[in-house]
């Protein structure tokens, strides 16, 4: 038995496939979703979100949204999700640098913006430099 997996944006439907397994980046931390799991509905956190078939996963970086699990089907609504093909590691390379500076003097009214564009773009990272 597979899982269904719906992975969109406000702009385009990102993935659409099966699935033996996904791994998803919610707000507490990451989650594993086998076929039969629970009923869920969580926040979605930034990071990596990876589908695994038979031998093979793919991953995609991803920020906040909402995850449902409902039977075998797990939709994923992401404000932003990017396949290894759309991103431009050293521009991620640069933003985490960028964002680490600033972390160094951020307030408490930058400091949650500044530490979402970080993990964004460590996730990006990640995505660009694994193994196809």
């Amino acid at each position: 038995m597979a899982l269904q997996v719906l992975l969109v944006t406000p702009e385009r439907r990102v993935l659409e496939a099966e699935a033996d397994e996904v791994e998803l980046p919610g707000a507490q931390g990451y989650l594993g979703i086998l076929p039969g799991h629970a009923p869920l509905l969580t926040l979605l956190g930034t990071g990596v979100l990876t589908c695994r078939r038979g031998g093979s996963s793919s991953a995609f970086a991803v920020s906040s949204g909402l995850a449902e699990v409902s039977g075998d089907r797990v939709s994923v609504l992401a404000d932003a999700a990017e396949a290894p093909a759309d991103i431009d590691a050293a521009a991620a390379e640069r933003e985490r640098a960028k964002a680490e500076e600033e972390m160094k003097t951020a307030g408490a009214d930058t400091l949650d913006a500044i530490r979402t564009r970080l993990e964004l773009a460590e996730a990006r990272i990640q995505v660009a430099r694994r193994p196809s």
